[in-house]
């Protein structure tokens, strides 16, 4: 029995869209890393590096596109109404150094368990693909703090970015 709950209240058809979009790219990382298996690649080897670059390369973009290093301007151009809708998300707390965030649904993690992905799987494949995440705060000059995981099997994932 999975220990994962993952059940949208945000049914509005344009969001759920958004969601299936994003699912299809989980799918992707999960369908990639299992070929790679098949082939006697590990994972680790070189999905977060991957990832990772994929991030940075989003950061540096959104630093441009909100001309700001601030977190402030992260949450404007990354976490949007949209996606606070998509992910279920609530803004805690927003300064220059500091954006605290805590998503109630992952789109990802429904993507995953429609694979048949055993709760270990997901747990995995989120670590690799909050690489993408740390990614993004590295290019704002920042770490990321994730203490929480919808995908762990945790009620939310809790997000923390600060300043370095």
């Amino acid at each position: 029995m999975s220990r994962i709950s993952n059940m949208p209240n945000i049914r509005f058809p344009l969001i759920v869209a958004v969601r299936e979009q994003l699912e299809q790219r989980a799918a992707w990382l999960y369908l990639l890393c299992d070929e790679a298996a098949k082939k006697g690649l590990r994972a680790d080897d070189f999905a977060p590096q991957a990832i990772c670059r994929c991030g940075l390369g989003q950061g540096k973009h959104l630093i441009r596109k909100g001309k700001t290093k601030s977190l402030k301007g992260l949450r404007r151009t990354l976490f949007s109404k949209a996606a606070q809708w998509v992910f279920e998300m609530k803004i805690e707390r927003s300064t220059d150094d500091e954006l605290e965030i805590r998503f109630h649904y992952c789109p990802l993690v429904k993507a995953w368990q429609k694979c048949g992905c055993t709760d270990e799987e997901i747990g995995h494949l989120c670590d690799i693909a909050m690489c993408g995440d740390r990614g993004i705060g590295e290019a704002y000059g920042c770490r990321l703090e994730l203490s929480a995981a919808i995908a762990k099997g945790d009620p939310e994932c809790h997000l923390r970015y600060v300043r370095s």
